[in-house]
């Protein structure tokens, strides 16, 4: 089944698309860092500006790396801890359908995580 063209198809189409709509998040706070405006939430008490840096990092460097299956598993590992972040503490008070966002993609990056890139990726090649 691993060599199947269904199922590497399959991983690509995960890994590509979770990666993809992260992005939708992740550029935004790249745009915000290039203006020069570092003002961001600390959920970790870390200081807004390196909670924005960790952010971008999550939401779209490495989502960049997923998409093209580069060190993927690793680059799974801060999204899904960015999401972890935003599910637990950032929303963690909130009603589930406000968390739920964070939550299905805090899924799709630990599937992507134990899985893996799949045939067609830099990884693979």
């Amino acid at each position: 089944m691993k060599n199947s063209l269904q199922y590497n198809l399959g991983l690509a189409f995960l890994r590509i698309s979770a990666a993809a709509l992260m992005l939708t998040h992740g550029i935004p706070k790249f745009q915000k860092l290039l203006a020069g405006d570092l003002e961001f939430g600390d959920p970790l008490g870390l200081g807004g500006a390196p909670s924005l840096f960790l952010a971008i990092i999550g939401e779209f460097i490495c989502p960049i790396l997923v998409i093209i299956g580069y060190k993927t598993r690793w680059a799974a590992v801060p999204t899904a801890i960015t999401m972890a972040v935003a599910a637990f503490i950032v929303h963690g008070a909130d009603p589930f359908g406000v968390k739920e966002k964070a939550l299905l993609f805090l899924v799709l990056f630990i599937a992507i995580i134990f899985l893996g890139p799949g045939k067609y990726s830099i990884d693979k090649k």
